[in-house]
C-alpha cells in the first residue's frame, strides 16, 4: 500500500515562494507568497528576521506563525496558540473562532493580539521566541474588534480596532488588559463599507492610519490616512485607495479581493506590504476555492510623504521588482509516511481535538484516527486532520485500512470548505461487501454520487483537482490500477458558494455517523504534490 505514483508534479508540500530573474538580471518572486488559505496577514521585524501570521478560524492550533529572511520564502515555525486552555473553539461555527490577528515585535518581546469571536473576544499573547511556547491570553475588556498594537515614543500602548462607525484607539495598561481611557473614534476611511484591519505606523512625524474598506471580497482595498496626533483628525491620501484590484487595472487579474494590508520595514530602509487576495479559477470566472492568500508588494514614500504600493496599487503573479537578498528555502518531502512522532505544522485539527483519537505511535509508520459519534455536517470536533489545498492543479493521495464495528462507521478523504459544503471519497462496509462512495454534501443537498466495491477493508485513495473540477480514483489493492470515480465542478466548494472566509482543506477523517464510535482508520501514506 505504499506506491502511489504521480506525474508531471512538482514538490509543494513548504510554503516557499518561488523567484525568477528576468531578462535585466533583476530579482522577482511570485505571488503568492503563502499560497492557500492564509487571510490577514501581520507581519514584523526582529533584526534581519520577519515573522507573519494569518488568520486560522474554527481550525486548531491557532495562528500560524511563519518565519522569513526575505518576505518572500516563508517557513512555518509553530503556532500561537497550540493549548486548549488558549484556544477554547467549543460551539465555533464554520468562519468562527480566530479573526485578524496582528503581530509585533517591541522590547525584545514579540505580540499576537487578535479577537476570538466565538468566546473571549480581545486578547493578546506574548513570547520571546515567536516559535513559542506563547503566553496564554490576556483578554482586553474592548468590544470593537480586528485589534493592532501601537507603542508611542512616550511608552504608552494603544489599541486599535475596528468598531459599528470607523476606526478606535483605545489606551490599554498590558499588566492587567485593562482600558485607560475612552474608546475613542478616529476615522471613518474613505467612505468604503466595512473599514477594518487597522495598522498605525509612526513616520516622519505622522501617525499613519492603513485600513482594509469594501468588504473582504472584489471591491476589497487598502486606504491610508495620517496625522500629527494619535487621535486624528485623520487625513485621506490623495491616491485612495492605496492598493486594488476593483478598478480597469485590476479587473482581469487572476489576483482579485486584494486588501487587509501590513507593512514592515527591513533593514535596508525599503518598505514592502504583505495583504490578503485570492486566486480567481480563470478571469472574470468570479468563483476562488483556495481560499484568501498572503501576497507581497514593495512599497515606496515619494515627495508628498504618502505611500504607494508597487507603482500604481495593483500587484501581479510575477513580480519583476528588486528584492531583499532572497533566502530560498529547502523543500520538505511531499510524501508524508507517518513515521515521525508528530505531524507536521501545515496539518490543523477542526476545533479542539479528542487527542485520545488521533495517534502516531499506536502502529509504527500509520497515522490512526479513531471514528467520533461526528460526522463533517456537523459544527463539532469531528476526527478530522487536514491540510490547505494550496493550488489549482494539484493531486493528492492517502492509503487507508479500516478496522469498522459497524456498517455506520466510515473513512477517508475529504475536501471541505465547510461543514455544510464538502466531498468525501470514502470507504465502508455495506453488508459482507466493503465499499468505495463519493459523496457530495451542499447546503441542504446530500447524496452519494458514484460507489464501487472496494474487494478489501484496504485502499488507496486519490484525488486530482484543476481550477475546474476535482477528479476522485481508489485502488481496491497493492499494485491494481486507479478507477476513477467521478468528477465533480470545484465551484460549489467556492467561497461564493459556500459562503465563509476559509478555503478548501485536504482531510483525512473518521466517523461512526452518531453511533457510538471506536472505530479505528489507520492512515500508512498521504501524498500532496501540485503540477508546474
Amino acid at each position: 500500500m505504499k506506491s502511489v505514483k504521480f506525474s508531471k508534479a512538482v514538490i509543494c508540500f513548504m510554503i516557499a515562494a518561488s523567484f525568477c530573474v528576468d531578462a535585466h538580471g533583476q530579482s522577482g518572486y511570485r505571488n503568492p507568497v503563502i499560497p492557500g488559505f492564509n487571510p490577514d496577514p501581520s507581519v514584523c521585524r526582529a533584526g534581519d528576521d520577519f515573522y507573519l501570521t494569518t488568520s486560522s478560524f474554527e481550525y486548531f492550533p491557532g495562528l500560524p506563525i511563519y518565519h522569513s529572511r526575505d518576505l518572500v520564502n516563508w517557513e512555518q515555525i509553530g503556532h500561537c496558540l497550540t493549548r486548549d486552555s488558549q484556544l477554547p473553539l467549543k460551539g465555533a461555527r464554520a468562519s468562527g473562532g480566530l479573526f485578524a490577528p496582528s503581530l509585533r515585535y517591541h522590547d525584545g518581546v514579540f505580540y499576537v493580539v487578535c479577537t476570538n469571536v466565538t468566546g473571549g473576544g480581545n486578547f493578546f499573547c506574548t513570547a520571546t521566541d515567536p516559535a513559542g511556547p506563547w503566553s496564554d491570553p490576556v483578554w482586553v475588556d474592548i468590544n470593537s474588534i480586528d485589534p493592532d498594537i501601537f507603542w508611542d515614543e512616550d511608552g504608552s500602548t494603544y489599541f486599535v480596532t475596528q468598531g459599528d462607525e470607523g476606526i478606535r484607539v483605545t489606551p490599554v495598561d498590558l499588566a492587567t488588559g485593562r482600558k485607560t481611557g475612552p474608546e475613542r473614534l478616529v476615522w471613518g476611511g474613505t467612505g468604503g463599507r466595512f473599514p477594518e484591519a487597522p495598522h498605525i505606523y509612526r513616520k516622519d512625524g505622522y501617525y499613519y492610519l492603513m485600513l482594509g474598506e469594501g468588504g473582504t471580497e472584489y471591491m476589497h482595498s487598502a486606504t491610508i490616512g495620517r496625522s500629527r496626533y494619535i487621535y486624528g483628525p485623520y487625513e485621506s491620501c490623495p491616491f485612495n485607495p492605496i492598493l486594488t484590484h476593483a478598478n480597469r487595472r485590476g479587473q482581469g487579474s487572476a489576483i482579485q479581493g486584494v486588501g487587509h494590508a501590513d507593512m514592515v520595514q527591513a533593514a535596508d530602509g525599503s518598505w514592502w506590504m504583505v495583504f490578503l487576495g485570492f486566486r480567481v479559477t480563470e478571469p472574470y470566472a468570479y468563483y476562488h476555492v483556495l481560499g484568501r492568500e498572503t501576497f507581497l508588494a514593495p512599497v515606496d514614500w515619494p515627495k508628498g510623504g504618502w505611500p504607494q504600493v508597487n507603482g500604481d496599487g495593483t500587484v501581479g503573479l510575477e513580480m519583476n521588482v528588486r528584492t531583499l537578498p532572497l533566502h530560498p528555502l529547502a523543500k520538505s518531502p511531499a510524501d508524508m509516511e507517518f513515521n515521525e512522532d508528530r505531524l507536521g505544522f501545515e496539518w490543523q485539527y477542526l476545533r479542539n481535538p479528542v487527542r485520545g483519537n488521533y495517534s502516531l505511535t499506536d502502529r509504527p509508520g500509520f497515522l490512526r484516527i479513531t471514528a467520533s459519534a461526528f460526522t463533517l455536517d456537523e459544527a463539532e470536533p469531528v476526527s478530522f486532520v487536514g491540510r490547505r489545498q494550496t493550488e489549482h492543479d494539484f493531486a493528492a493521495a492517502a492509503s487507508l485500512e479500516l478496522d469498522a464495528r459497524s456498517g455506520d462507521d466510515e473513512a477517508g478523504m475529504t475536501l471541505i470548505q465547510n461543514n455544510s459544503h464538502h466531498y468525501d471519497l470514502l470507504l465502508r462496509k455495506s453488508g459482507d461487501q466493503w465499499m468505495v462512495q463519493l459523496r457530495v454534501r451542499l447546503g441542504s443537498l446530500s447524496y452519494i454520487a458514484a460507489e464501487r466495491v472496494a474487494g478489501s477493508s484496504r485502499v488507496s485513495l486519490r484525488i486530482e483537482g484543476n481550477a475546474s473540477r476535482y477528479a476522485f480514483y481508489f485502488a481496491g489493492r497493492e499494485g491494481q490500477p486507479y478507477t476513477e470515480l467521478g468528477r465533480l465542478d470545484t465551484r460549489y466548494l467556492s467561497t461564493e458558494v459556500a459562503g465563509g472566509f476559509t478555503g478548501v482543506m485536504i482531510g483525512l477523517y473518521a466517523s461512526s455517523n452518531g453511533k457510538p464510535g471506536g472505530s479505528k482508520a489507520y492512515y500508512d501514506r498521504f501524498e500532496y504534490r501540485v503540477n508546474e
